[in-house]
């Protein structure tokens, strides 16, 4: 890769309106810094802590969003898929297709969406090594689709507890295909507040900059013009308006290592 990629948009559709005004931001900080970017917005957020947390518009009005965020402003468009029927519906607005940390060992969801012929974002399980990542390569790979970028988020340590093991980015690099740090969802406490998830916004960059320097290719940040007014996953969002001054202080790592 001769540029870094960033993945980055709101956790969850929340209004066209938002969703527009985040995605023209980040493209123009993306231009200025010279990133290959990808927007990112999921249409239904189907793994929540409680029955009563927002889930998103749902696929048919989401795909619609993330199609005429596509159109209006020439975008890239990553989304998140959690059942094998919706990964057809989601490739018409996706140029990437992203699989859930928690779903990324379902063999019929990788066979489905590595079908679509589309750019194939897995997300590591909390719960994996990241060596057990090979099995999840090869079900892509036999599906007809090597177009695969393998994610670090953070793996289990303890209750309400991520901790990111540095050395996994490396790991997961030697399957030759880019590894991707989700900065944001690694400084989770999954399920602190009882029925929702807590999180340390201050650990974002150093762990951005450390995966940087460790190898990884790409970032995954998700940004909300507002996190504290958020629908889902508020405490470890990125305030749009921070994003490129965090980003110009992470690429003076990357362009150190390269």
């Amino acid at each position: 890769m001769n540029r870094m990629l960033l993945i980055a948009g709101p956790c969850v559709i929340e209004s066209e309106a938002c969703i527009m005004q985040t995605a023209r931001t980040i493209k123009e900080i993306a231009e200025r810094l010279n990133l290959d970017y990808y927007f990112k917005a999921s249409f239904d957020k189907a793994n929540r802590t409680s029955i009563e947390s927002y889930r998103g518009p749902g696929i048919e009005e989401g795909c619609r969003i993330l199609k005429a965020v596509k159109e209006t402003y020439d975008l890239k468009i990553c989304t998140d898929i959690h059942e094998p029927w919706q990964a057809e519906i989601a490739a018409e607005a996706a140029d990437m297709i992203q699989i859930p940390a928690f779903l990324c060992r379902q063999t019929d969801l990788l066979t489905a969406a590595a079908k679509t012929g589309k750019r194939i974002n897995v997300k590591k399980a909390q719960f994996l090594a990241p060596w057990d990542m090979g099995n999840v390569v090869k079900k892509i790979e036999d599906s007809g689709n090597n177009n695969i970028l393998l994610c670090e988020r953070g793996t289990c340590f303890g209750y309400n507890t991520l901790v990111v093991d540095m050395s996994g980015i490396m790991e997961m690099k030697k399957y030759g295909y880019p590894v991707v740090m989700d900065a944001t969802h690694s400084v989770q406490e999954p399920g602190r507040y009882g029925t929702s998830t807590a999180g340390k916004r201050e650990h974002i960059e150093p762990l951005a900059k450390a995966a940087v320097a460790a190898g990884a290719d790409a970032l995954f940040f998700e940004v909300h013009p507002n996190p504290a007014q958020a629908l889902s996953d508020g405490p470890n969002m990125i305030a749009l308006d921070e994003l490129e001054a965090l980003l110009n202080r992470v690429m003076k790592v990357y362009e150190a290592v390269h």
